[in-house]
C-alpha cells in the first residue's frame, strides 16, 4: 500500500497548509516537516535526518488528539487505512475509544530514524516534544485537545506539557512516570550491552533479536508466563524450553524492525527521562497497572501526589504488566472514553 506524504517547509503559507489538510476529507495523510538547520538536541548533537514525519488520521477539522506509544510505536496508529500496521487499533478507530469520526488524531515517528550505518544520538523526551512542536507549527499551531501517551509516549507527553504549558488542554498518561526506575534501567542497560556486543561482532540483527527477547520478559508478568508455558525440560542441555521458543520467535519477528543505533538511542532516552511534576500545570489523567515492573505503581503514585493539576488517578490490575495498555482493551477504553467525553466538537 502506498502512503501519501506531503512535505511542508517552514515557510509554507499557513493558508496553503490548511487548504491541503481540509482537502483530505477523512483520509489519513503523512506530513513530513523539515527540521530547521539550527535545530540541536539538548546534548548539542544534530540529528542525522532532515525531517520529522507525522500522520493525521480521522475527521479533518475535528478536535486534535496526539497519540504516542512505546519506542517501537510510530505514526501508523490505526489499522483500517494502513493495511494492518496500526500499533493501537484497540483504542484508535471509527467509533472506538479515540473515535476517528469525532476526533482527528496525530501520531508521529520518533527520532532518530532507523537508517543503516547511523550512530546513536543522545536524545531526550523533551527533544521529542520539541520535534512534535515542529509538526504542530506546520499544521497551523493548533492547541491539542488531549495528548494520550503510553509508556515512552507518556514520558513525551509529560515533557511536552512541561515545555509547552499552553499547547495541550489535558494529558492522559498511561504506564509512565516522571523518571525511570533504576531496576528498569538495569534491564535496559543489559539490552544495550547485548546490542553493542552483537554489532561489534558483525551480527546486528541477532543483537536486536536477543535484546528483544530480554525486553519481552520485562514487559509481561511472571504470572502470565506461568499460565502460558509448561516447565517441561528439553532432551538435552542447551536446547530450548517452551518459554524460550516463544521468546526466540518474538525476537526473530523483531530483528529487522529497527537498528541497534536507533534502539540504543531510544532506550537511553527512556533512562535519562526526567520532568518536574510540580511544573506541569496541564490537567492529567494518570493510569498505572499494579503488575507493571518497568513502571512500578509506587512511581505512578508519587507522580500523582506531586502533580498540581491531577484530574484522576486510575490504578488497575492486569495479568500483562507493562503491556497492559495494549492488552486490556476494555479497561483502557473505559478510561479513555471518560477522559475524552467532554471535549467540545
Amino acid at each position: 500500500m502506498a502512503f501519501d506524504t506531503q512535505t511542508l517547509s517552514p515557510t509554507e503559507p499557513l493558508c496553503r497548509r490548511v487548504a491541503y489538510l481540509a482537502g483530505r476529507g477523512n483520509e489519513a495523510a503523512d506530513i513530513a516537516v523539515a527540521i530547521p538547520a539550527d535545530f540541536r538536541l539538548a546534548s548539542g548533537e544534530r540529528l542525522g535526518q532532515g525531517r520529522i514525519t507525522g500522520r493525521l488520521h480521522g475527521r479533518v477539522g475535528a478536535p486534535l488528539i496526539v497519540v504516542a506509544g512505546g519506542i517501537s510505536a510510530g505514526r501508523f496508529v490505526h489499522r483500517t487505512e494502513t493495511n494492518g500496521l496500526g500499533w493501537w487499533s484497540g483504542a484508535v478507530s471509527i467509533r472506538g475509544p479515540i473515535d476517528l469520526s469525532r476526533f482527528q488524531v496525530l501520531a508521529f515517528d520518533y527520532a532518530p530514524e532507523a537508517a543503516e550505518g547511523s550512530r546513536p544520538v543522545t536524545i531526550t523526551t523533551h527533544d521529542q516534544a520539541r520535534l512534535l512542536g515542529l509538526i504542530l507549527d506546520q499544521i497551523g499551531d493548533p492547541v491539542v485537545s488531549a495528548f494520550v501517551g503510553c509508556s515512552y509516549g507518556g514520558m513525551i507527553g509529560l515533557a511536552f506539557a512541561e515545555l509547552f504549558p499552553d499547547r495541550a488542554r489535558q494529558l492522559v498518561v498511561v504506564s509512565a512516570a516522571h523518571r525511570a526506575h533504576p531496576q528498569a534501567t538495569a534491564w535496559r542497560g543489559i539490552q544495550r550491552r547485548i546490542l553493542q556486543l552483537a554489532e561489534a561482532a558483525g551480527r546486528p540483527e541477532d543483537g536486536v533479536a536477543l535484546a528483544r527477547e530480554l525486553a519481552m520478559t520485562t514487559y509481561r508478568t511472571a504470572e502470565e508466563f506461568a499460565d502460558r508455558f509448561e516447565s517441561t525440560a528439553p532432551a538435552a542441555a542447551g536446547q530450548a524450553y517452551p518459554v524460550c521458543e516463544y521468546l526466540t520467535a518474538r525476537g526473530k519477528a523483531y530483528r529487522t524492525h529497527t537498528t541497534p543505533a536507533r534502539w540504543l538511542s531510544l532506550s537511553d532516552s527512556i533512562d535519562r527521562h526526567a520532568v518536574t511534576p510540580e511544573a506541569i500545570r496541564t490537567p492529567v489523567t494518570l493510569v498505572g497497572f499494579a503488575s507493571d515492573r518497568l513502571v512500578p505503581i509506587d512511581d505512578i503514585r508519587e507522580l500523582a501526589a506531586r502533580l498540581p493539576s491531577l484530574f484522576r488517578l486510575v490504578e488497575a490490575p492486569s495479568l500483562y504488566g507493562h503491556d497492559a495498555f495494549l492488552k486490556e482493551d476494555e479497561a483502557v477504553a473505559a478510561i479513555l472514553r471518560a477522559a475524552l467525553k467532554d471535549i467540545d466538537q
